[in-house]
């Protein structure tokens, strides 16, 4: 009979920037910014602790409880009761994946509390049940991967592909004190464009698995985009406005996601200490490095990457 641990079990899952521009949807990148989640099964209730400067639920609505939730009746097993505690540094609607972050962090939660979870779901399994969570894989594959994503569904199944970023490539995060909502983000782009943009895109697309790869030179150029973020941005004209002098300064810049954060994909040390010195008053500035790992598993002082 399947049974739970006994002991906590810790997920600390790193934050992601999805698109980088042309990839909409598709490309997502891991960076060494985390929230750890600590979850132990218990003899009833529900008891929920949180730290960050972002609200969050403290009720069963709270997204990890809900994703360790669909991840137990995935495994078809629930325990009677559960004590969660958070410490989130992700910033919430920023476009830094902290859904994403919630939501791997829930499902291998749950597959890591129960004793032979690992063996009832595995990597490929975990994926697609966050995907349809999040309801796209972008985020979630990077997540959960670590590394450069490439993500994609087939036949109603998530699927994604990892890969290792060039060593010169140094991401920066530009993080406005406002918020914006993903949903409100989706809603302003059109229902379809030009085949010429289409086309524009897929070749910046592949041209930016290259640079990010092989050849980081190429990443201005690969960076540009006509699917998404000249709708968007039109929302957000002081991240529209910081986006424009980065690309006009010869600096690799992006919306982070649905934004508004600016990501710049730096080249070199010299690019990260220029962007550095140049973040407007209000705003944060963040170098994380690319998370090699993503999301790692401690139970039982085993420590276990849950990508590789």
């Amino acid at each position: 009979m399947t049974g739970f641990r006994d002991g906590p079990v810790t997920v600390r899952a790193p934050a992601t920037s999805a698109n980088l521009g042309p990839g909409f949807d598709a490309l997502g990148l891991a960076l060494e910014l985390y929230d750890d989640c600590t979850a132990q099964v218990t003899p009833g209730g529900l008891a929920i602790s949180v730290e960050g400067d972002d609200p969050v639920p403290d009720t069963e609505q709270n997204l990890v409880v809900r994703a360790m939730h669909a991840g137990f009746d995935r495994l078809g097993a629930r325990p009677a009761g559960l004590s969660l505690h958070c410490r989130n540094r992700i910033p919430h609607a920023r476009g830094l994946g902290s859904s994403a972050a919630a939501i791997v962090a829930g499902v291998l939660l749950a597959r890591a509390l129960l004793i032979d979870g690992e063996q009832r779901l595995d990597l490929q399994a975990v994926l697609d049940l966050a995907a349809d969570i999040e309801g796209h894989p972008d985020n979630v594959a990077a997540c959960l991967l670590g590394g450069l994503t490439i993500a994609w569904h087939e036949d109603g199944t998530a699927r994604a592909v990892r890969l290792d970023c060039d060593p010169r490539v140094r991401p920066v995060v530009l993080i406005p004190a406002f918020s914006s909502s993903t949903s409100a983000a989706r809603a302003v782009l059109p229902p379809s464009v030009a085949h010429g943009d289409a086309v524009f895109n897929a070749a910046r697309s592949a041209l930016l698995v290259a640079a990010l790869v092989r050849v980081p030179e190429a990443l201005l150029a690969a960076t540009a985009d006509r699917l998404h973020q000249p709708f968007r941005l039109g929302a957000v004209p002081e991240t529209q406005a910081l986006i424009g002098r980065l690309r006009a300064a010869d600096r690799p810049a992006v919306l982070s996601g649905a934004g508004p954060t600016v990501l710049v994909l730096a080249r070199d040390q010299l690019e990260v200490e220029a962007t550095l010195a140049d973040v407007p008053d209000g705003w944060r500035a963040l170098a994380p490095a690319v998370s090699v790992s993503g999301a790692v598993v401690t139970a039982a002082a085993a420590l276990k990457s849950a990508g590789r």
